[in-house]
């Protein structure tokens, strides 16, 4: 996986420009703004950016994170409306990033998450963020047609896709796909819920017990 978001650095941005996607879309840069109004925000898997800038038209602060320094670089070439700060730093494992957050959010992360990861992922973020912090995630629904085919699952329910960079190398990506349903009782132990569908991705904001 990382090796796959490493390598994919320079053409990440391109699913962006799905055109039966971009009302989505739009909508959610509309959303996302005020869910971080003069919040300092932790932003998990940052990639390039894309959400950063979005995020900073709002947010009092934003740190933004990523295991690959790759799409940082991309990252920091960006311009931002207000504080952004980069880091390398493993969503897993938050101890070396200094500072105090009472938001985080990681776009289109989840999905990358295996399941049999998800309670230490969240327990995690609860430790760092504390009782009433808040997580907001953002990820893909599967669209016949829109979304790449999935080719594998296991015997634990994740899924998997084959993925093409545009040099030709393929790698077996897990990208899973979860319902309201699924996604409430993975994280209902954790965090109070509220859950925005749309046709092609889903925004979850957390507030954790």
């Amino acid at each position: 996986m990382s090796d796959y978001y490493r390598e994919r650095a320079a053409e990440y941005d391109a699913i962006y420009a799905k055109p039966e996607r971009q009302t989505d879309l739009a909508r959610l840069h509309s959303l996302l703004p005020e869910l971080v109004r003069d919040r300092t925000v932790l932003e998990i898997a940052a990639g390039t950016g894309y959400w950063t800038a979005t995020l900073s038209t709002a947010a009092e602060s934003v740190l933004a994170t990523d295991l690959n320094e790759e799409p940082l670089e991309i990252a920091r070439s960006r311009s931002y409306d207000g504080a952004v700060a980069f880091q390398r730093a493993d969503a897993y494992d938050l101890k070396a990033v200094a500072g105090d957050f009472d938001t985080a959010f990681a776009g289109f992360f989840w999905s990358h998450i295996p399941r049999s990861a998800i309670a230490t992922f969240l327990r995690g973020m609860q430790k760092r963020l504390g009782s009433g912090g808040r997580l907001i995630l953002m990820d893909n629904r599967y669209v016949e047609g829109s979304s790449s085919p999935v080719t594998r699952t296991t015997a634990d329910g994740d899924t998997f896709q084959t993925r093409t960079l545009t040099d030709g190398r393929t790698f077996e990506v897990l990208k899973n796909f979860p319902t309201r349903e699924q996604f409430i009782d993975d994280v209902t132990a954790f965090a109070e819920v509220e859950w925005t569908e749309f046709p092609y991705f889903w925004l979850a904001t957390l507030t954790f017990r």
